[in-house]
C-alpha cells in the first residue's frame, strides 16, 4: 500500500516537473518552516499546489480563448490552442491521480484488521 502512495507522490512530482510548476518547490521538495531545518513538504502541501497550477492553467485557457473570441491580436489562434490542451492534460493528470488515491483508499478499508 506504501508503494501505492509512494507511486502517486512521485507521479505528482513527475508531473510538477514537465509543467515547469516545479519552479516553485524547493529543489529538495522541502518547506522552510522557520526553525532552520526545511521539513520534506507533506502530501496535502504537494496535492493543494498541483490543484491551484491546475487550476491556473485552466484560468490561463480561458482568458486566451476569450481575448482570441474579442480579437485580441495577441492572443492568436496557435497559443489559445496550445492553452487548452495544457490546461486539458492537467486537468486529465488531475483526476488521474484522483481516482487512484481513491482506489489506494478503498484498498486499505477493504484490509482485514
Amino acid at each position: 500500500m506504501t508503494e501505492a502512495i509512494s507511486s502517486i507522490l512521485s507521479q505528482i512530482r513527475a508531473y510538477e516537473m514537465r509543467t515547469g510548476a516545479a519552479r516553485d518547490i524547493a529543489p529538495s521538495n522541502a518547506i522552510d518552516v522557520g526553525g532552520g531545518q526545511p521539513q520534506p513538504a507533506g502530501f496535502v502541501e504537494t496535492l493543494s499546489r498541483t490543484v491551484d497550477k491546475v487550476s491556473a492553467a485552466q484560468a490561463n485557457a480561458g482568458a486566451l480563448q476569450q481575448a482570441f473570441e474579442l480579437g485580441d491580436p495577441r492572443a492568436d489562434l496557435a497559443r489559445v490552442m496550445v492553452a487548452m490542451q495544457q490546461s486539458q492534460v492537467a486537468f486529465r493528470a488531475t483526476v488521474e491521480v484522483r481516482n487512484r488515491l481513491v482506489q489506494s483508499y478503498q484498498e486499505v478499508m477493504n484490509m482485514p484488521i
